[in-house]
């Protein structure tokens, strides 16, 4: 395993005029950061790949492989392998967004802080899941883990104290089965938000509750949602936001549903919880890797962020605060609660994941009053203590607009056996 181991105008990124049979590795152009060379060659040595680096560190040349179809059916950071382009790239043409990351039904709801899929793809690949495998995400979010692992055929489990992270995270994994029940009550979900409603006189919120099955449900109260945000954050009309982003979902379930035919692609399964980090309802040892990112909710209040959208789910937001890891308390105790909170968590990851297997944590070093806080540190430093074996530690680095950096760790630790 490890051991062999926004920008506006995106055109770049799908740019299909290049395809040399000479060059047999090529980075996709979005790949521009040191962390992203570092996890493609990871990527190339785990699937068993020796190779050089040529041409400026972009391209490639393979010097043993084990099996060139693996490389070109799951490398994450590879635009084409030996003249055929990698299912990566064909995946990342079916983008309704203007942003590279946000392709097929990634881009559903603006949640904070999101994973690079691309990213989370090449991790999976890293700490060596197959199809069939179970991943698990503890802090699910916005569902990147989800989305990449299904498409991987790696099936996961994701858990989120949030019901909104639930909810989208199904939505995003789960409604490509449920396309013509979604097409089937369109029409009549659309005559709700015109000027003359339907002759029964029927609520938008009365007909989605009516609906029959929990994916097509939960579809539609994702796009209400969506076009909530909308207003909330951009002033947006209602109206005309749901029946854009209506539009736009269901391309991008169309899209996801027809790149996993023509790749024909064995999706993995997803099974997604409302549940604690610190309480997973999961047996010891059944877990074959984990991928996640624990929350910056000490700098970050997500609870406040997506209030709008949790009080359409019918949710108290001074009660839900006291069930989100770093939202509660002030000062020195809101820090102290936030550690303790993620000793428990690392100490239950610990408990599911199987011998010999791997956890990805991706975080960083939060500011809170003014103090940077040494999460990073803290981390490594209990992780290790409870038998977690810290073997990569990769600096991720972004320069941003003004020449801000932003730097996380992706920090990979082994189960002993």
């Amino acid at each position: 395993m490890i051991q062999r181991a926004e920008r506006l105008d995106t055109s770049w990124a799908y740019d299909t005029k290049d395809l040399p049979e000479d060059r047999e590795l090529r980075l996709l152009d979005n790949a521009q950061f040191i962390y992203e060379l570092a996890l493609a060659q990871l990527e190339l040595q785990t699937l068993g790949a020796r190779f050089e680096l040529t041409n400026g560190l972009r391209e490639f040349k393979l010097l043993e492989i084990e099996d060139e179809e693996i490389l070109r059916r799951r490398l994450a950071y590879f635009k084409f392998v030996k003249g055929k382009y990698t299912d990566y790239f064909q995946i990342i043409q079916n983008n309704r967004t203007r942003s590279v990351n946000q392709y097929l039904t990634h881009w559903i709801y603006p949640y904070k802080g999101k994973f690079h899929p691309q990213m989370i793809r090449a991790l999976l690949n890293i700490i060596g899941l197959e199809q069939g495998d179970t991943v698990l995400d503890p802090f699910i979010g916005s569902g990147t883990t989800a989305v990449e692992a299904q498409l991987l055929g790696i099936n996961c489990i994701g858990i989120d104290v949030s019901p909104l992270c639930v909810l989208q995270s199904k939505v995003k994994t789960e409604s490509l089965d449920m396309l013509p029940q979604i097409m089937g009550v369109k029409e009549e979900i659309t005559d709700t938000l015109r000027p003359l409603f339907s002759l029964r006189g029927e609520t938008l919120d009365d007909l989605i509750n009516h609906m029959p099955e929990e994916r097509t449900r939960n579809f539609y109260k994702m796009v209400k949602l969506v076009a909530i945000s909308d207003y909330a954050r951009r002033k947006r009309d209602f109206s005309r936001a749901f029946l854009k982003n209506l539009e736009l979902m269901i391309s991008s379930v169309s899209d996801y549903k027809e790149v996993s035919n023509s790749l024909k692609l064995r999706l993995g399964s997803v099974d997604m919880k409302t549940g604690d980090s610190r309480a997973l309802p999961l047996a010891n040892e059944s877990i074959d890797g984990i991928v996640t990112s624990p929350p910056y909710s000490i700098a970050l209040d997500y609870v406040s962020n997506d209030a709008h959208a949790l009080t359409e789910l019918g949710h108290n937001i001074s009660e839900i605060r006291e069930e989100f890891i770093g939202v509660r308390g002030k000062g020195q105790t809101r820090v102290d609660l936030y550690n303790e909170d993620m000793r428990i968590s690392l100490q239950e990851m610990f408990r599911v994941l199987k011998p010999e297997k791997y956890a990805v944590i991706v975080i960083g070093n939060a500011t809170y009053l003014g103090q940077e806080l040494k999460t990073v540190e803290f981390t490594i430093d209990y992780a290790e203590k409870i038998g977690f074996k810290l073997v990569k530690n990769v600096d991720k680095i972004i320069f941003g607009l003004y020449n801000i950096m932003r730097k996380e760790n992706i920090l990979i630790f082994r189960k002993g056996g």
